[in-house]
C-alpha cells in the first residue's frame, strides 16, 4: 500500500520521535522508500501499478504501453509515462524499478486515457491508439508514407495485425490534438490501410 511521509507519521504518533520510529522501520524493511515522501508496504507490487503517484499528473504510455497491449514484441522494462507542461523529461530510479515521464501536447493529454484497477491500486494507462501517437510524438518526424511504414513496422516492430486493430477514428481524433506530423500522417495512412 502507497503511504506518505504524513499519513506514516500520524500513524506513529504514540511514538516519542515518530520520524525516529520511521527510520527504524524503512531499515526493517516494513516501508520501502520510493521517492521523497512517498514509501510502498507491498515489495511485490508491480511497478506500473505505482507510476501515477510518484509523478504526475502522469498515465503510462510510449514502450510500455506499447508492449503492455502486444503492439510490440518487446518486453520493456522501464514505466514510461506521459505528462504535460512539465518542460523536462523526468526518471527516477527506485526499488520497484525505473521510472521515466515526458510531456505531450496539453490538448492531447486527457484523451484516449483508461482508468484501470488492480490490486487495491489504480492507475491510468493510455489506449492501444493514444500510446502509438505519444510514441510517434517524441520521434523525429517523416517526409512521407513509406518512411511512416518503415517507422511503424522496421524500427518501431509494430505487430501488423494489431495496427489493423486500432480505432481509425480515435487515431483521427488524436491527430488534431497533437499538432505533430507523424500523428497526422498516421492518421491518413491508417485510414487508407483500413478502408
Amino acid at each position: 500500500m502507497l503511504k506518505t511521509t504524513g499519513m506514516i507519521l500520524e500513524e506513529l504518533h504514540q511514538y516519542a520521535s515518530p520520524a525516529d520510529k520511521l527510520s527504524r522501520l524503512v531499515k526493517q524493511g516494513k516501508y520501502i522508500p520510493i521517492v521523497k515522501g512517498l514509501y510502498e508496504t507491498n515489495h511485490t507490487v508491480p511497478g506500473y501499478l505505482l507510476a501515477g503517484s510518484i509523478y504526475g499528473p502522469s498515465y503510462l504510455s510510449f514502450e510500455f504501453a506499447l508492449a503492455y497491449y502486444g503492439l510490440i514484441p518487446e518486453a520493456v522494462y522501464t514505466f514510461t509515462s506521459a505528462t504535460f507542461e512539465k518542460k523536462k523529461k523526468k526518471i527516477f530510479k527506485t526499488a520497484f524499478g525505473v521510472f521515466t515521464y515526458r510531456d505531450i501536447p496539453a490538448p492531447a493529454y486527457s484523451y484516449g486515457v483508461n482508468i484501470r484497477v488492480e490490486g487495491g491500486y489504480s492507475y491510468i494507462i493510455a489506449s492501444p491508439e493514444k500510446a502509438l501517437c505519444d510514441q510517434l510524438y517524441k520521434v523525429e518526424g517523416v517526409k512521407n508514407y513509406q518512411e511512416l511504414g518503415h517507422l511503424l513496422l522496421d524500427d518501431l516492430r509494430i505487430d501488423e495485425q494489431e495496427l489493423q486493430k486500432l480505432n481509425v477514428a480515435d487515431v483521427s481524433v488524436l491527430a488534431q490534438k497533437y499538432g505533430s506530423t507523424n500523428v497526422r500522417k498516421l492518421s491518413r495512412w491508417l485510414e487508407k490501410r483500413v478502408t
